[in-house]
């Protein structure tokens, strides 16, 4: 949603008398392109610097020196171009689509220079350098192959011709070294960036009809200020382009999720592969990004439909137990990974207010708790005060400061640390408490804190008293420790998707496990059927939820579960957050993993439904 935003400029024109559809979108991927550049020519200095720093003293300066001099005028006539264009743009009310096209051109001869620079960089140093710059200058390069979707996938062709232009010198050089370590490299390399142009595909068509969204919006209060007989009749229409714009957001999310979690599984195996503490620690951070990005694109579209009107409170009678108990099966893994015992009181309290919307702000509370308590235990407790319900999360955690709590509620703002904090507690995005306020304050339900430095934190959600209470659920019993790896353990993927698939097998086979994999209900259960359940038995059942001709993962599970026995433990993986999947978990005793799912979050996971404490890597 930044990025739409950022498509109206206040410094571009508005309104250009560009009437067809394409005249207009390319006046709003220009509009965007010069929006973002300043963004880009900050990030292309940084790589510069890097570059410079990594072979200062290892590559030759005749060489080196003459390239950053080339990147610096580069972006020095890129400054220029961008300050001319501001100043076209508030002078000008009339561009023509000539116009658009040639600052368009301008644009575009400029990303090709960039390119054909990184490019070289690859072509020049990389066989100049040890494994550490060789490891650098490789991620560095694919850093802007990435970072550069944003603002180029809209533009098929040029970002094609800019991911070649930047990529392929690398990998050709790659391949120049001649040895097997090499050609390997290469090949992985050329499959991480396929799944690259894939993202970059799924997001120009987001972004593409995004933009078309934004057009059709723009005609719309366009007829607005014209036809003011018709607001009441115009104003409910838009109501209903803003909620097909959060579904689309959604389903965008979905998409997207797909080959995130692919790469993360690829760049896992990728640091298994590559025995050197620099490139493994390269991996943890892209698993570490991949898991952000999931959470920036899940957090940034619950603040959408909140800002947008598109919640509703629909309160009910309920009991709290309803909600505890898919706490305890979303979070008690996390927990166990951490050490952390999480606890659950108050069940059997009755509530008058929105459920969904309750659940939601108590999983926003229960997540910041668990990253971050590193030692003692979360409380999460449901207490009687004369006509109100007192919905706490207490955590033994660090605590914050006086001077910080006031702020803790605004949007992206993140409580500073003194002291070391471990990368689970950095990759927080600073939207949790914003969304739990703003949820809060729909339902009218007053929202508290108090916490006290060095001994921890408690919220306090109010809540009116409800009626007709139940009797509680039976909780499911937790799994002790049994050992320590998955060597010797059979491991049941069930997943549609060849690239996942694949990735899973490598990964969970770089564990020690033994796989069996399917792409299908139907395949997966006439292996089934054609196992002796007296020798062969899984450990372990690893679905995907949307599966072949409309058959789910579920159905999987049930029908490897009458081969081998209703004790199976399982996973199911999806890529939906909109659709609950919290009361299926239940019914039939297995666990939810959200794509994309980074290899830590599978590896506790497994330990969790294994019982085991800790998995060799």
């Amino acid at each position: 949603m930044a990025q739409l935003g950022a498509l109206m400029s206040p410094a571009a024109p508005a309104d250009p008398p560009v009437h067809d559809a394409a005249g207009a979108r390319l006046a709003e991927t220009v509009r965007f392109t010069y929006g973002y550049m300043p963004a880009a020519l900050a990030g292309y200095m940084a790589g510069v610097g890097v570059v410079a720093m990594l072979f200062w003293g290892v590559a030759s300066m005749t060489l080196l020196l003459p390239w950053v001099a080339a990147f610096t005028l580069m972006c020095a006539i890129r400054i220029v171009v961008i300050r001319a264009f501001r100043r076209d743009a508030a002078q000008s009310h009339a561009w023509t689509l000539t116009d658009w096209r040639r600052w368009s051109l301008r644009s575009n001869i400029g990303t090709v220079v960039a390119a054909s620079l990184w490019g070289l960089a690859g072509w020049l140093f990389y066989d100049q350098g040890t494994a550490l710059e060789q490891t650098g200058l490789i991620v560095i390069v694919y850093t802007f192959c990435v970072v550069g979707i944003p603002v180029l996938a809209i533009q098929r062709r040029l970002y094609l011709a800019f991911a070649g232009l930047v990529f392929l010198p690398l990998l050709v050089r790659i391949l120049m070294v001649g040895d097997r370590f090499h050609y390997l490299l290469a090949g992985e390399l050329v499959l991480i960036i396929s799944f690259t142009f894939v993202l970059a595909n799924s997001y120009r068509q987001a972004l593409q009809r995004a933009i078309d969204l934004k057009l059709q919006a723009d005609e719309l209060a366009a007829r607005l200020r014209v036809e003011t007989l018709a607001a009441d009749a115009a104003r409910r229409e838009a109501e209903i382009a803003n909620r097909a714009k959060t579904q689309f957001f959604t389903a965008a999310s979905h998409d997207l999720r797909q080959p995130l979690h692919a790469m993360g599984l690829f760049a896992e195996a990728l640091r298994q592969r590559v025995h050197e503490p620099e490139v493994a620690q390269l991996v943890n951070s892209i698993n570490e990004s991949v898991d952000a990005l999931e959470g920036l694109f899940s957090e940034l579209l619950d603040i959408t439909r909140i800002d947008s009107g598109g919640v509703e409170v629909h309160d009910q009678h309920f009991e709290v137990g309803d909600i505890l108990r898919k706490l305890r099966l979303h979070f008690e893994p996390a927990a166990f990974e951490k050490g952390l015992a999480l606890r659950l009181r108050g069940g059997q309290r009755v509530v008058f207010a929105d459920p969904l919307l309750v659940e939601r702000i108590l999983r926003n509370l229960v997540s910041n708790a668990i990253r971050y308590t590193d030692d003692g235990s979360v409380l999460v407790s449901c207490r009687q005060r004369g006509d109100r319900v007192l919905l706490q999360v207490w955590d033994s955690g660090p605590g914050i400061r006086e001077a910080e709590q006031k702020k803790i509620f605004d949007e992206f703002y993140q409580v500073p640390h003194t002291g070391a904090v471990s990368p689970e507690q950095r990759k927080g995005l600073g939207l949790g408490l914003a969304i739990v306020k703003r949820l809060a304050a729909l339902m009218n339900a007053p929202l508290a804190m108090r916490s006290e430095v060095g001994r921890g934190t408690v919220f306090t959600l109010e809540l009116p008293t409800g009626k007709a209470p139940r009797a509680p659920a039976q909780v499911l019993p937790g799994k002790g420790p049994v050992g320590i790896t998955l060597a010797g353990r059979l491991i049941v993927i069930v997943e549609d998707e060849p690239a996942v698939r694949a990735g899973l097998e490598v990964l969970l086979k770089g564990w020690g496990a033994e796989i069996a994999s399917f792409d299908s209900v139907a395949a997966s259960t006439r292996w089934a059927h054609n196992c002796d359940p007296v020798i062969v038995r899984p450990d372990l059942l690893i679905v995907d939820y949307r599966l072949e001709e409309g058959r789910t993962g579920v159905d999987a599970i049930q029908a490897l579960r009458e081969r081998f026995g209703a004790s199976v433990p399982a996973i199911l993986v999806t890529g939906s957050t909109m659709t609950g999947h919290d009361k299926e978990a239940q019914a039939h005793d297995f666990h939810l993993l959200i794509k994309p799912v980074v290899p830590n979050r599978l590896r506790a996971m497994i330990a969790f439904k294994l019982g085991v404490r800790a998995l060799g890597s």
